[in-house]
């Protein structure tokens, strides 16, 4: 949940570097200094605002850890995973508009989201109402390390993670802990969350195959039926809760990489870009141990 609200509000800062304004009226000097102090910003901000939504509503006492891998059949790591990915991402074209040399802002970009989603974990071993987690750690570390093996050893970024959101009718069931809204359902209700791993086929090919560069196919992960973390109860504030079954979803789907489109406009082609760990709705198929193979025309 945490992990989904950052991402959105890195990727919002990020819309305002003007990374795409390469004109020799901005000096390289002035973008370092652009690039260190926004970031230092977002950082402190991100953590502080954190704070308060979350932590501050919560007793700290000795720093411990649990076993969260059971919950939410995996989907929470998914989440940070992804979120790792991309802050990883915007962080290094940050480094790069300000004339880093491409292998020291991966690095330097890498290094930061980890530590950036390193002090989350820690500030929920501190708290009451967490714990340090082994698990989210390996999807943080997991996350960075497929961006950052990426770019450093590939010409190519051939694989994207994706995050996409649908309203589910499981959220009323509980809606303090799956959300009362649709905006805190984005973030709570892991039911409506699904995670994607964007192949672009055409990096896979030769250039002579004339591939469309833009088109991908998409691996999708979530899971349905989730009252509970670990199981669903039979009656919450003396309301029965109906007989749901858990179970994974798995998907396949097409997708478009909007970085490899031609965009006149750079402030365009930046919005875009950074937009561009959305998944798009399009057709999709869906398979589950409970319902076998389905098709939806149109899937989000």
């Amino acid at each position: 949940m945490r992990q989904i609200l950052l991402c959105t509000i890195t990727l919002f800062i990020i819309q305002m570097y003007p990374t795409s304004a390469q004109n020799d009226s901005i000096k390289y000097p002035l973008r370092k200094g652009i690039a260190i102090g926004s970031s230092i910003l977002g950082y402190g901000g991100s953590l502080t605002g954190l704070y308060f939504l979350w932590y501050s509503d919560y007793s700290s006492g000795a720093f411990h850890s649990f076993n969260d891998n059971k919950e939410w059949y995996g989907i929470d790591k998914m989440g940070h995973g992804t979120t790792a990915f991309h802050v990883a991402r915007v962080q290094s074209d940050i480094f790069l508009w300000s004339g880093m040399p491409n292998k020291k802002a991966v690095l330097w970009g890498s290094g930061i989201s980890l530590a950036f989603l390193s002090t989350i974990e820690i500030f929920d071993g501190f708290s009451d109402g967490w714990g340090f987690s082994p698990g989210d750690m390996l999807a943080n570390f997991s996350g960075v390390s497929l961006f950052a093996t990426q770019e450093l050893f590939l010409k190519e970024r051939p694989v994207n993670i994706k995050f996409s959101m649908r309203p589910s009718k499981y959220a009323e069931y509980n809606p303090e802990l799956l959300g009362e809204n649709f905006i805190q359902q984005t973030l709570k209700d892991y039911n409506g969350q699904t995670y994607w791993l964007s192949f672009n086929i055409a990096s896979c090919l030769k250039p002579e195959s004339n591939f469309p560069d833009w088109l991908c196919l998409d691996l999708g992960y979530g899971a349905d039926g989730m009252i509970g973390a670990t199981s669903n109860p039979d009656e919450i504030n003396g309301n029965i809760v109906p007989n749901f079954k858990r179970y994974p979803q798995f998907y396949l789907s097409p997708d478009i990489d909007f970085s490899k489109i031609n965009i006149r406009n750079p402030w365009l082609a930046f919005l875009v870009k950074g937009l561009n760990f959305i998944k798009i709705p399009a057709p999709a198929l869906e398979w589950n141990r409970e319902n076998g193979m389905k098709f939806h025309a149109l899937y989000f």
